[in-house]
């Protein structure tokens, strides 16, 4: 497997960065595009939290069928497929003039995604067993990566060009990864003979392994934490006093402050965890980014409030690659890629609930109260996890699998 799991992984990490930044340029100003484009003026944290959530639930829903494809005829194809679909979806959002068919669009593109997962699962299945964690530690912070780059883009764009024309750029950069994926991107140690998968029998596997269903709920549980949010940060910065042309860059400004902290953190992160133990690190993270979404309810100031968005990233930039590290701990090899895709699927289902949550809560509550639920949660699941004693039951290295 030394043939180039180097140059792939390089590869997959470009793919990754340029599928995150088509993503983060246009996504999180789609408050501003419902209000300002499609003329939404009443429920619109509802709207945002639709447009934002229906994608990822219609993803959760199918991730686990393009697994399944993905194990019969490779991650490649399923990079091809998704990138390609992306690019033609996004380019149909410059289109829309009402907010039903953005809906529409946006819950095709969550039946035609996956390039980020099945870049993971390749990864993961591609790479030597001793550098697996290494790789995917890698891995995280490519969409950490596009998550800076992607907002300060998508935020010039939008108040120089108007919101519409991010969807353009977004077609355009997400076709880059496309192209990568089509003629850069290898995958060995492909068997195309072997039967395919049924969905179930993979859920009754996992089902067995208790550790993984444990982390699984971890990664629901964090990905909600971090999407309950996504739909109203742009809302809140508007509450703040900035002013509507103004306020796309201000949010893509503060949209990436937490990525430039995963950045920084993730790799140190995981060679911290290496060394402790990664359920200590995923700890650590909880309670990290709980304290960081309790304090956030106090800031009136948008500078203020990006400068603690970016404290609560150094610390939350801890969990997701101690999740992914933990998924290589307690899975064995031959399950590794489709335990990623009921991964993806787990990370969709908080994805999706996160923003349809959110924009029902943000027009009950407050939007700052959000922070405190938030926090508590976080809180919660970090103390549960300290309970279960999930680092103790963990396998060390050399160890055999705890099921």
């Amino acid at each position: 497997m030394d043939f180039s799991w180097k140059r792939n992984l390089v590869i997959l990490w470009i793919g990754v960065f340029f599928c995150s930044t088509a993503y983060s340029i246009s996504i999180p100003f789609l408050p501003l595009f419902l209000s300002g484009d499609l003329g939404v003026r009443n429920h619109l944290e509802f709207w945002s939290g639709l447009a934002f959530g229906i994608t990822f639930l219609a993803s959760a829903l199918v991730s686990p069928f393009w697994g399944s494809l993905a194990d019969k005829y490779g991650r490649k194809p399923m990079l091809i497929r998704s990138g390609y679909s992306l690019a033609v979806l996004y380019l149909i959002n410059y289109f829309v003039q009402d907010p039903y068919s953005l809906i529409v669009v946006r819950l095709f593109q969550g039946l035609l995604a996956g390039f980020v997962p099945a870049a993971i699962a390749l990864v993961g299945t591609n790479t030597p067993e001793e550098k697996t964690g290494y790789a995917l530690g890698i891995m995280s912070t490519a969409g950490a990566t596009g998550g800076i780059i992607g907002p300060l883009i998508g935020g010039v764009v939008s108040h120089y060009y108007g919101n519409r024309n991010a969807f353009l750029f977004s077609s355009i950069v997400v076709l880059v990864s496309a192209l990568i994926a089509t003629f850069w991107v290898k995958e060995e140690n492909f068997n195309r003979n072997k039967a395919r998968s049924h969905v179930m029998d993979d859920i009754r596997e996992a089902r067995a392994n208790r550790l993984f269903i444990t982390v699984l709920g971890m990664m629901g549980i964090c990905t909600f934490s971090v999407m309950i949010l996504e739909p109203l940060l742009t809302v809140y910065v508007m509450e703040m006093g900035i002013q509507p042309d103004r306020a796309s860059l201000s949010s893509g400004i503060i949209f990436s402050a937490v990525g430039v902290a995963t950045v920084i953190m993730a790799p140190r992160w995981g060679k911290i965890g290496s060394r402790i133990g990664y359920g200590k690190v995923l700890i650590i993270g909880l309670v990290g980014g709980a304290i960081g979404n309790l304090l956030q309810f106090f800031t009136t100031g948008y500078i203020g409030f990006g400068i603690l968005r970016f404290v609560y990233g150094l610390f939350f930039a801890a969990v997701f690659p101690a999740i992914n590290a933990m998924i290589v701990q307690v899975t064995e090899p031959g399950f590794r890629g489709r335990a990623f895709s009921l991964n993806q699927s787990a990370s969709q289902i908080g994805t999706m609930a996160g923003p349809i949550i959110g924009g029902v809560l943000g027009g009950w509550l407050p939007i700052r109260w959000i922070f405190i639920i938030n926090g508590v949660a976080l809180l919660i699941t970090a103390i549960v996890a300290k309970w279960s004693r999930l680092e103790q039951r963990l396998p060390g290295p050399g160890k055999p699998l705890a099921k």
